[in-house]
């Protein structure tokens, strides 16, 4: 398994890629209100990574993805296709998923936003989701194994009665929007990856508030629970520190600090 270790200038243009695709969440966040439609907030979103941060969409085209933000609603636990037949309503949860391309380097991060008045369950599953991933980027330090991460999460869920979606993952990122390792959302063999500073990933869980499983639609790309049940999912990019980790995707609205330093 080749992981690359990027070097301080890499990481300093992984911060600008990072920090461009938080933008565009923070952005997009009072768009996302009752009858907008899904296409519209692709729409705006386009326009904003491509007119003003003069960056390019690494969703658009990407294995022929057609849009430039996945924008999933619902049961939907990712990769949808945001559509003008989609309008948002009240209670909804809708994780729209950013990856932003700088000067060769990717940003990618997600978060989740709950439209007009939030469900009880609505809210509960994107507060443990949130915490799940803020758990395990607590650990991240060099020397730990790579499955401590997932096993972490696992634990936090599954005691919440929540589930985690085992066929996605977390992943290597830089150039390539997608890098060894892979980084999965529960413990399982991680190829014995222990952490190094320098690494660069992303961690993303997808957590549902019913049964784990999930199906693909017709489309090839939307996935959704397979019990209908809601999901929900965050994520940030991160860099792997001498003694912790730097989220590169960090928001205003974050209540986690930037710089996480682990000297457990």
């Amino acid at each position: 398994m080749a992981i690359s270790i990027k070097t301080p200038e890499e990481i300093e243009k992984m911060r600008v890629a990072g920090r461009l695709a938080a933008e565009v969440l923070e952005m997009i966040a009072p768009h996302v209100v009752p009858g907008v439609t899904t296409g519209e907030l692709d729409r705006i979103c386009h326009a904003h990574i491509t007119d003003k941060q003069q960056a390019i969409s690494a969703c658009l085209g990407y294995h022929g993805f057609p849009k430039s933000v996945c924008i999933s609603v619902n049961e939907v636990v990712c990769h949808g296709i945001p559509s003008d037949d989609r309008a948002l309503k009240d209670g909804d949860v809708v994780n729209v998923d950013v990856t932003v391309i700088k000067d060769e380097y990717h940003g990618d991060t997600s978060k989740m936003f709950i439209v007009g008045k939030p469900t009880i369950q609505g809210e509960r599953l994107c507060r443990v989701t949130q915490e799940s991933l803020y758990i395990a980027l607590r650990l991240v330090k060099p020397g730990i194994r790579l499955r401590e991460l997932g096993r972490a999460i696992q634990q936090y869920v599954e005691a919440q009665d929540f589930s985690v979606v085992r066929e996605y993952c977390g992943h290597g990122i830089g150039k390539g929007f997608h890098e060894e390792p892979q980084v999965l959302h529960y413990d399982a063999d991680d190829g014995g990856v222990v952490l190094q500073a320098g690494m660069t990933f992303t961690v993303e869980p997808m957590v549902n508030a019913g049964d784990y499983r999930i199906r693909t639609m017709k489309d090839g790309w939307t996935v959704k629970t397979k019990d209908r049940s809601l999901s929900a999912q965050y994520e940030h990019t991160i860099v792997v520190t001498e003694n912790g980790c730097e989220i590169l995707t960090l928001r205003e609205d974050d209540t986690i600090p930037a710089v996480l330093e682990n000297n457990a």
